[in-house]
């Protein structure tokens, strides 16, 4: 897989780190833009499996570390689910600018929530997968446990999420109470792909429901059968990728006919 690093400036002028995957012939049939899940980065091997899939398949993946994140500057606790939503139209206007369009977004749990959210502000795109995501991004907090009324009460906390620690902050928590998904969803106008696991025991199959019984068609669900929220095993997130690429080339074809 050919790839390339790279470094764009989000809204408040910091870095953030990427990676652009190429397919073999160096001529992508389209490119995609993918948003890694809560606290996780772009170098995620769920990720690396799905862009390895997609690039099998012509398509060219974006993937880059949300502000404080990974490799990207920033502090965490300054950002939230609105922040991460700017740096993924930044990250489509800077692809545009220096490579070609998004057509594709792609985003992994809280990621999912943040391409939904930022579909309308990406023109380019045409189609919208989600994997995992939450129906609500407030849904978060729920991860967070007893420390959601510490933050509450003092104006921030630490927090101990998958073995790692981050400052929250309480306007983290009021930007999530604020964002209304239901009308995004329903307004979406790319296509939409879900992906879930039954057994999801981070973000519930309610969640794959809500968000499929709000959008409007096109509009498809696959069920991850025993596949776990992070797709842990290599071959849930190589099925998630050659499906993503099955099903996305019907609109970008019919996109490039026209």
């Amino acid at each position: 897989m050919q790839f390339k690093k790279l470094e764009f400036t989000n809204a408040t002028g910091q870095k953030l780190s990427a990676r652009l995957d190429f397919p073999s012939d160096d001529n992508p049939s389209a490119y995609a833009l993918f948003a890694h899940c809560f606290t996780c980065s772009k170098n995620t091997k769920a990720i690396a499996h799905i862009s390895r899939a997609l690039t099998g398949h012509g398509i060219a993946v974006m993937r880059f570390d949300f502000t404080g994140l990974g490799e990207s500057e920033g502090d965490f606790a300054d950002t939230n689910f609105s922040s991460n939503v700017e740096d993924l139209v930044t990250a489509a206007e800077f692809m545009t600018q220096h490579y070609e369009a998004p057509k594709i977004l792609i985003g992994h749990s809280l990621g999912g929530a943040a391409v939904l959210q930022a579909a309308a502000k990406i023109p380019s795109s045409l189609a919208v997968i989600t994997i995992a995501a939450p129906a609500d991004p407030n849904h978060v907090s729920l991860a967070l446990g007893d420390a959601k009324e510490i933050i509450e009460r003092r104006g921030e906390a630490t927090v101990d999420l998958a073995g790692r620690t981050f400052k929250i902050k309480k306007q983290f928590l009021d930007d999530l109470e604020s964002v209304s998904m239901h009308q995004t969803i329903q307004n979406l106008n790319q296509a939409l792909l879900i992906f879930h696991a039954p057994n999801d025991g981070v973000v519930g199959i309610e969640n794959a429901a809500k968000i499929f019984q709000i959008a409007r068609h096109p509009k498809s669900f696959i069920s991850l059968d025993k596949a776990d929220h992070l797709l842990m095993n290599p071959k849930d997130s190589k099925y998630v990728g050659s499906l993503i690429a099955a099903w996305v080339m019907k609109y970008v074809e019919k996109e490039t006919s026209i």
